[in-house]
């Protein structure tokens, strides 16, 4: 049979009880034949409670050693799971990132994967294991210890996949797919069978929750099947029905996903807003406010550069909430050679964007999202778009109803 690869996210591996029925789904799947790998992440608030007790000793945690203890939390799992499996009689065996090894640059707390030994992994499903490999974590050339960033277990897993050739990744989270937006906030949304990795990585990288964007690059680049599906189901659910559930990442749109002008609505509450007021409009003043904030590597999303007014132009980007007040201070501190009258900002906007392979094809859709906003009274302070997409920043009060009014305005309710 087929390799799979599995991934449980941390509410998958809450509580002792649900590591058991991981542990009973995964035995379902070996016992039909298919060599499998599960990464699985940290227990439900884990990594949180480290890193909160890591602030209480240093208020700006030291990366490397904030990597050796957030890194922990994944190593208790694979070792319970394991034992789960042992337990119920499945020949079973965890290793570490660096164990494998799963190799990663030195950008501690937000490493990149580089390369993946997978020898060891191979010659034991050859042997009938069950192997079980940390997420989140590799080691970098000097023998680090280094994390992905926050959701890169999804990251290890598809890399695993890919790097292993498996047949198909499999995401098991504490929803059961995809939807159209958040049913938390729109109790009509609606669950997509199918979304094209073009798709998934804008809504990703846009704020929506259930996959790690760099997990989906990873699965676009080296086409590895990824499907999104829960874990809070019975384990022994049928494998027929299990294996057809859920969410499936495609490759191409089929015909149903190009009648879809929009296929969903994502929403990101962590975003602030940064304005240089006054600058010099010359060549190379983007870079000159860009470039200290890169060297911190502090990661920039939306930029909007005003028309020059008497010589002088006024330069705003969103980041991060959490990197707001760095940002601000690089800033601050190079504003006397950027010539700027003033650095201003606001860390309480959100960003809102709608997504679909059908924009490609189908015009009006940022008149209709304007129109729609514009009937809200809600001001629209930058606008950003692609091929597939178009995003908006807002003053994040209303950000709930703004996501209301465009899933209704463009039906996503209905299949």
């Amino acid at each position: 049979m087929a390799l799979i690869v599995h991934k449980y996210g941390g509410t998958s591996m809450g509580s002792t009880d649900r590591i058991k029925n991981v542990a009973k789904r995964v035995a379902k799947w070996h016992d039909a034949g298919h060599q499998i790998v599960v990464v699985p992440s940290a227990m439900s608030g884990e990594t949180n409670r480290l890193i909160g007790l890591a602030k209480e000793i240093m208020d700006q945690p030291d990366p490397r050693e904030l990597d050796m203890i957030a890194s922990t939390g994944e190593q208790v799992s694979v070792g319970l799971l394991s034992m789960a499996l042992l337990a119920i009689g499945k020949q079973a065996v965890s290793y570490a990132g660096w164990q494998v090894a799963i190799k990663t640059d030195s950008a501690f707390t937000k490493a990149r994967i580089q390369s993946i030994d997978d020898e060891k992994v191979k010659r034991d499903l050859d042997a009938g294991k069950i192997v079980i490999i940390t997420g989140f974590q590799g080691v970098d050339e000097h023998d680090n210890i280094a994390t992905l960033g926050r959701g890169g277990s999804d990251t290890s897993a598809v890399a695993i996949a890919a790097a292993m050739k498996a047949a198909e990744c499999l995401i098991f989270t504490d929803v059961d797919g995809v939807y159209t937006t958040d049913p938390r906030v729109v109790s009509e949304a609606r669950r997509l069978k199918t979304i094209t990795f073009e798709e998934m990585l804008e809504l990703a990288s846009l704020g929506s929750k259930v996959l790690q964007t760099r997990s989906v690059e990873f699965a676009g680049n080296y086409r590895v099947p990824t499907r999104v599906l829960s874990s809070l189901t019975d384990p022994m659910l049928p494998l027929e029905i299990e294996a057809n559930s859920g969410t499936l990442i495609s490759f191409e749109e089929d015909t149903n996903m190009e009648q879809a002008v929009i296929s969903g609505i994502a929403f990101n509450r962590d975003e602030a807003k940064i304005t240089v007021l006054g600058v010099p409009d010359r060549p190379g003043v983007a870079y000159h406010i860009l470039g200290p904030v890169a060297d911190a590597n502090i990661e920039v999303d939306m930029i909007i550069q005003n028309q020059s007014v008497d010589g002088k132009t006024d330069f705003t980007f969103t980041v991060s909430r959490g990197e707001y007040p760095r940002a601000l201070a690089v800033l601050e501190a190079n504003s006397v050679s950027l010539g700027a009258t003033s650095i201003t900002g606001d860390a309480k906007v959100s960003k809102l964007s709608v997504v679909g392979v059908g924009m490609r094809s189908h015009v009006g859709v940022a008149s209709q999202m304007f129109r729609t906003l514009s009937e809200e009274g809600i001001n629209i302070m930058m606008i950003s778009t692609s091929e597939i997409k178009i995003s908006v920043l807002i003053d994040e009060k209303y950000m709930e109803l703004a996501v209301r009014a465009l899933h209704k305005a463009f039906e996503l309710e209905k299949a």
